[in-house]
């Protein structure tokens, strides 16, 4: 069930919230969002439910073990990471693990055809930062397995993200805000969700199937580059606007979950770029893979190394394709590379700096998006150096204009305009009047785009 969808908002939404506001016991309101939970997610796998289920109970077992016998923690530690990596391996990458064991060594394996479950590598990151949590003494052991289970199986966040650190929300399973106010700016922030996922993502989505979808030998240069901007756009957008929606509906329900982007179009290197890209991936990853490999605290060469390792799982976590591989090592390179600069002459010239994040950020989702790598090839050759000697054509101009509304607006929401406006703004009742408006209007835009329309994909389900 996508939260863009009609028997999201008008169906699932105010079953839940009905009851839940109207029962005060926080654990009964935790029981209500448990079963919603597991409803949402048996919606779109029912099989799968069970296989998340076995894995939070798994998680919880092992926490509890931990804190009965601390000589053994580390085994059960151990144990735990072994458990929800091999998880992960089986139902993600046992199809290209034997397929590049077939293409190696000319071996002929049956490869199992295994359904990916929806969010998995969401829910099994969750589950292995509440047991290391644990381990580290950064929390107390749950003894309550209904506490596991509404952290991780919590709707909002549970198929795409932002992946939450259980030290980040563990105390407000128990102890939140429920107010009118918190509801109101939850529903603000879902319905702007909402607005970037469904007026500017699915559009940007159209422009970049249009364009990478039709015949190769026949794009510009300056049309390749048109669809690498709209893919870049559509994915930030479609991510951006659902964790959004995440954050406002979790606000909903008196969660405060953290921040997973800060404008990264703004961005004026590669490493900013992680600072502002989905933050809680990149934080996941610091506190629980780069600092314990050493960080940046045993030189540079050993800081170089762990940066390619993040790096790499970075790009196998998003999938198990190697373009995505690539894509981790491209943007660990250029991390690297930026460490390594002589005089950082770019940052004399903000401008250039800006153009050189963009320009690899770009390539960068062109890798990303493509998978055939003689597609990605071809299409990289046209955009880069011009192999079609087309720099402009016909169809380049009129996608340009059929699209020029959508591409502007795409990049104003890009930067934090609206949040300069807004807290300058704030308190003024004209402001507030126009920003109501202006809600009620999105979501009418927002609504009638989804009846109109049947193209409603999240990139980021597939992960």
């Amino acid at each position: 069930m996508l939260f863009s969808s009609l028997e999201f908002i008008f169906l699932f939404l105010p079953i839940v919230c009905i009851p839940y506001f109207l029962i005060k016991n926080i654990k009964v309101r935790n029981g209500i969002l448990i079963l919603a939970s597991l409803f949402f997610y048996s919606f779109g796998e029912p099989k799968a439910v069970v296989l998340m289920v076995m894995s939070i109970v798994l998680n919880y077992g092992l926490a509890i073990l931990m804190g009965k016998h601390t000589n053994a923690k580390k085994f059960l530690l151990t144990a735990s990471i072994l458990v929800n990596i091999g998880l992960l391996f089986w139902y993600k990458y046992t199809g290209l693990f034997l397929s590049s064991i077939n293409a190696i060594f000319r071996l002929d394996i049956d490869i199992p055809l295994i359904h990916l479950p929806i969010g998995i590598s969401f829910f099994t990151f969750q589950a292995m930062s509440y047991v290391i949590d644990v381990y580290r003494g950064d929390t107390p052991v749950q003894k309550r397995l209904s506490a596991v289970m509404l952290y991780i199986s919590f709707f909002p966040q549970l198929i795409a993200g932002p992946i939450v650190k259980y030290h980040d929300i563990e105390k407000q399973i128990y102890k939140r805000d429920i107010s009118f106010a918190k509801y109101s700016a939850g529903c603000k922030r879902f319905l702007i969700g909402l607005f970037k996922k469904v007026l500017i993502a699915n559009n940007a989505g159209l422009l970049w199937e249009s364009i990478s979808g039709g015949e190769l030998s026949s794009l510009s240069m300056a049309g390749a580059w048109l669809g690498a901007v709209a893919y870049s756009l559509q994915i930030y957008f479609d991510f951006s606007g659902y964790s959004d929606m995440a954050i406002g509906l979790a606000g909903i329900f008196g969660f405060d979950l953290l921040e997973n982007f800060n404008y990264p179009y703004i961005s004026k290197s590669i490493r900013e770029f992680w600072r502002r890209w989905h933050i809680s991936l990149s934080t996941w990853f610091k506190e629980y893979l780069y600092i314990p490999l050493g960080g940046s605290r045993k030189g540079n060469i050993r800081t170089y190394l762990n940066l390619i390792i993040v790096f790499l799982c970075t790009g196998i976590w998003h999938g198990a394709s190697w373009n995505f591989v690539i894509w981790g090592m491209w943007h660990g390179l250029f991390s690297i590379i930026e460490r390594l600069r002589p005089g950082k002459l770019l940052d004399r010239f903000r401008i250039l700096n800006h153009i050189y994040t963009l320009a690899v950020v770009v390539i960068g989702f062109v890798i990303f998006a493509i998978t055939d790598p003689s597609v990605l090839r071809e299409y990289l050759s046209v955009m880069l150096l011009n192999s079609n000697h087309m720099l402009i054509n016909d169809s380049f101009m009129f996608s340009l204009r059929c699209n020029a509304v959508m591409l502007i607006v795409a990049v104003v929401f890009s930067a934090p305009l609206y949040i300069l406006i807004r807290n300058k703004f704030k308190d003024n009742a004209v402001y507030a009047a126009a920003e109501a408006v202006l809600f009620i209007l999105l979501f009418v835009l927002s609504i009638a785009y989804l009846v109109s329309s049947a193209y409603n994909p999240f990139l980021y389900f597939r992960f």
